[in-house]
């Protein structure tokens, strides 16, 4: 009998801490959570949405069409042909803003230009309008766009306030989960209690 008792309670242990397990898991990944190389780990509706509110800005000539938005550490621009819409590629791309120029390497992958020096990327993150000219020469071709690039104030501080109370909803999910934990440990020691009880009556009475 002690036997039998002592493999459901252990079988109950199990699975208590494996669905506590999966439910800490489920809360330390949720929205605002990080990686172990401190990577965020939205989900991707929200990494779109985030994507979508980045500052931005489009320009053109007879010649180009391009669309630029600071992103994170970077500027990415795509640049196509303004009659075809061929993309630009491999073309010399500089880019002058907030009293600083910056010239844009060329990713073959995602066929687009990025700027991602420190201190230009700084400069251009401060909230307010910052006039934008990025020169492309491109074979024979060559030309000046012109664009402005709004970064509202609240860009900042909703980040780091979203931050926050991502960090605040996780502490609240791991305090329900250990008050969620010392309940059912003092339930089943509570049951491992009266099973024992009962066995000994039991072999008292077959005495």
């Amino acid at each position: 009998m002690r036997n039998a008792v002592s493999v459901g309670l252990r079988a109950c242990v199990a699975l208590a801490f494996i669905s506590l397990m999966s439910a800490a898991a489920s809360s330390f990944a949720g929205p605002g959570a990080h990686g172990p190389d401190g990577e965020h780990l939205d989900p991707a509706g929200a990494v779109t949405a985030a994507k979508s509110a980045q500052p931005r800005f489009e320009a053109a000539t007879e010649l180009f069409e391009l669309v630029a938005v600071l992103a994170g550490s970077e500027l990415s621009m795509l640049i196509d042909r303004f009659e075809s819409n061929a993309p630009i590629l491999e073309a010399r791309v500089e880019v002058e803003a907030a009293g600083r120029k910056a010239e844009a390497k060329f990713h073959a992958d995602h066929g687009d230009y990025t700027v991602d020096d420190p201190a230009f990327i700084a400069a251009l993150s401060q909230p307010g309008e910052h006039a934008v000219v990025i020169s492309i020469v491109s074979g024979d071709d060559s030309d000046l766009l012109n664009g402005t690039l709004v970064v509202a104030e609240s860009r900042v501080s909703a980040s780091s306030a979203g931050h926050g109370h991502d960090h605040d909803r996780v502490f609240e999910r791991t305090v329900w989960i250990a008050l969620g934990a010392a309940a059912l440990a003092a339930g089943l020691v509570f049951l491992w209690r009266r099973r024992r009880r009962v066995a000994s009556v039991q072999r008292g009475a077959a005495q």
